[in-house]
């Protein structure tokens, strides 16, 4: 039952990342700060409600390196990316429905994209945001110098900025789950471009995995 509740957890936190997100870009219109506020709170949100359950992964890049660092098992890894991924999924379906009561196109419903710059470049700041982003998360949760009382309120600063940097390149997605979800529905170049989004914020997960254990997180 204890591992229902965390896979639970997982898509709930998920779930909520993704549908105040986006919800925010395009039910909202919001702009740069508002879209990063939102997403920003949405993951402060369901670190102080779910991550006492689960540990508060609600991203794949994290669960990697969760996983790299040994704070997690292969198997409830696996759980763990199925349940955000499914939870995104979801969230990005009532996101569609909401949108289409209103009358307006579900081809857009806040998928990450990158129009400007080229993929190599798009790799490139999806792996840097996310590499910082999940160090943040390993060193603000680590047991030997983290601090468990602010670590979702860090955490949620942490991913609005971030945030900010990106989403004019990007769409600042630093969570494959959180750029599948929309894909799924908006289609179009949201999903042959979705390979920039599943293996850069991994990339990413993985050198913080690395960079978190040199600077003693894990010892």
């Amino acid at each position: 039952m204890s591992n229902v509740r965390k896979l639970s957890a997982e898509f709930l936190g998920t779930f909520l990342l993704v549908f105040i997100g986006t919800s925010a870009v395009v039910i909202a219109n919001g702009k740069v700060l508002t879209i990063a506020l939102a997403f920003g709170l949405a993951i402060t949100i369901s670190a102080y409600a779910f991550g006492g359950i689960s540990g508060g992964h609600f991203n794949p890049a994290v669960t990697t390196a969760m996983l790299i660092n040994k704070r997690i098992s292969g198997k409830d890894a696996v759980g763990y990316i199925i349940a955000q991924i499914f939870g995104c999924i979801v969230g990005s379906a009532f996101v569609a429905l909401f949108v289409n009561a209103l009358g307006q196109s579900t081809s857009q419903l806040g998928q990450t994209d990158f129009t400007v710059i080229e993929p190599w470049m798009a790799v490139v700041v999806e792996t840097l945001v996310t590499f910082l982003f999940v160090l943040v998360i390993l060193n603000v949760t680590s047991v030997q110098h983290g601090n468990d009382q602010f670590a979702g309120l860090v955490i949620g600063i942490s991913l609005a900025l971030l945030i900010v940097v990106a989403l004019n390149l990007t769409g600042g997605s630093l969570n494959p789950a959180r750029s599948i979800g929309p894909a799924l529905f908006a289609r179009g170049n949201a999903l042959s471009d979705l390979w920039v989004y599943i293996l850069a914020p991994e990339l990413g997960g993985a050198l913080a995995a690395i960079a978190s254990r040199f600077l003693g997180s894990e010892e």
